[in-house]
C-alpha cells in the first residue's frame, strides 16, 4: 500500500515511519500542501494522506481519480478543506481521525486561559530582565465564572470537564445534547443566551458552511463587555476583521486563538526572517490581550501516535472495502 503525504513535517515522518515497522506501507513525504499546484507531481501511489490546509477541492480530486489514488486520508479530525461531493463522484473514498486525544486540544485551550488571563507569558520575560513589578498583571479568578462552550463533541466534553474543575458555571450549546454533562452539571441553551451569559466562551465545533463566521459582528455585540474568547477549532468560524473592531473597542476583553483563517499562508513555517504580508494577522499579533499559538493544540506525544495509528488503520480498511456502516471516520463521507 503505497501513500503520498502533503504538509509534511519532521514529527509526521517520525511518528508514520514508528507505526510501519513492519514495512507494511510505501510512503512518500512532500513538504508542499497538496493542491493544484503540485497535485499532477502523484503517481504510483494508493492513497494521499492530507492535513488542515491542503486544499483538495474539484480539480485536485479528478486529477487524484485519474491518478488512480482511491483513498484521501485526513490526518485530523476536520474535513472542511474537502469536496466530500466531488470525491463521491469520482469515487475516491474519504477518511478522517475523528478522534485522536481530545484531552490534548482541551488541555492546550486551558492554557491559553490562563496564560491570557494570568500574562505569565509576560511576568516570565519581565522576571529575565529583573522586572519584578506586578503593575499590568493584574487577572481574576476562574472560580465562579460563566464558561460557554460551543460544541460538546469529545473535546469540549473534555475541556467542560476541566473547567467543572475549576469551579465554573458551565453553558453549553449543541444540536446533539450530552447526557452524561447534564448530570454532571452542564446547561444547555441557545446561542444568544450563551453569548449574553458568557464570561468567557469556547470553539470547539467543526467548520461548516452553515457556522462559517459564527462570531461575527452581530454576535459579538450580544456579548458582555470583556468577554475572553477561545478558539482551538477553525479559524474561519471567526469574523477576524470583526473581532480587531472588538478588540479596539474593548468589547473583548481577551482573545486566544490556536487557528487563523488564513493560516495555511504562515502556520507551520519558519518566517522569522521574513516579512509577514498579512496585514490583519500583523494588526492581531499587535494588541497585548491577544494570545496565539501556531495550530499546537494537538501536538501531544500521545496525540500524534493515536493519528498515525488510526490513519493507517483507516487506510487498510478503506483499501480492503472492510469499512462498517456505523464507523465514524468513515461515515461523514457518505
Amino acid at each position: 500500500m503505497k501513500i503520498a503525504f502533503f504538509s509534511t513535517q519532521p514529527y509526521d515522518r517520525l511518528f508514520f515511519e514508528r507505526e510501519n515497522a513492519a514495512g507494511k506501507f510505501a510512503y512518500q513525504f512532500y513538504e508542499t500542501h497538496l493542491g493544484p499546484h503540485i497535485v499532477r507531481a502523484v503517481e504510483g501511489v494508493d492513497v494521499v494522506c492530507v492535513f488542515v490546509n491542503d486544499k483538495v477541492n474539484r480539480e485536485v480530486i479528478s486529477v487524484l481519480a485519474q491518478k488512480g489514488v482511491r483513498l484521501i486520508a485526513l490526518r485530523c479530525a476536520g474535513f472542511n478543506n474537502v469536496d466530500l461531493a466531488a470525491a463521491k463522484e469520482y469515487g475516491i473514498a474519504v477518511c478522517r481521525v475523528p478522534a485522536y486525544s481530545p484531552e490534548a486540544v482541551a488541555e492546550h485551550t486551558v492554557a491559553m486561559l490562563l496564560t491570557l488571563n494570568r500574562k505569565t507569558h509576560k511576568a516570565y520575560n519581565r522576571v529575565r530582565e529583573q522586572n519584578f513589578s506586578l503593575n499590568g498583571l493584574l487577572g481574576f479568578n476562574l472560580h465562579g465564572r460563566t464558561v460557554g462552550v460551543v460544541g460538546t463533541g469529545k473535546i469540549g466534553k473534555a475541556f467542560c470537564r476541566i473547567m467543572r474543575g475549576f469551579g465554573c458555571r458551565l453553558l453549553a450549546f449543541d444540536l446533539y445534547h450530552d447526557d452524561e454533562l447534564v448530570k454532571e452539571g452542564l446547561h444547555y441553551v441557545s446561542l444568544d443566551e450563551l453569548y449574553r451569559e458568557a464570561d468567557i466562551l469556547s470553539l470547539h465545533c467543526p467548520l461548516t458552511e452553515d457556522n462559517r463566521h459564527l462570531l461575527n459582528k452581530a454576535s459579538l455585540e450580544q456579548m458582555k463587555d470583556g468577554v475572553i474568547v477561545l478558539n482551538t477549532s477553525r479559524g474561519a468560524l471567526i469574523d477576524t476583521v470583526a473581532v480587531i473592531d472588538a478588540l479596539k473597542s474593548r468589547k473583548l476583553g481577551g482573545l486566544a486563538i490556536d487557528v487563523y483563517e488564513q493560516e495555511e499562508k504562515v502556520f507551520f513555517r519558519d518566517l522569522s526572517d521574513t516579512v509577514i504580508k498579512d496585514d490583519t494577522l500583523q494588526r492581531l499579533m499587535s494588541f497585548p490581550n491577544v494570545l496565539i499559538t501556531a495550530h499546537q493544540a494537538f501536538f501531544t506525544d500521545e496525540a500524534l501516535g493515536q493519528i498515525a495509528r488510526t490513519t493507517l488503520a483507516n487506510v487498510e480498511k478503506g483499501l480492503q472495502q472492510q469499512v462498517r456502516e456505523d464507523d465514524p471516520a468513515f461515515r461523514f463521507s457518505r
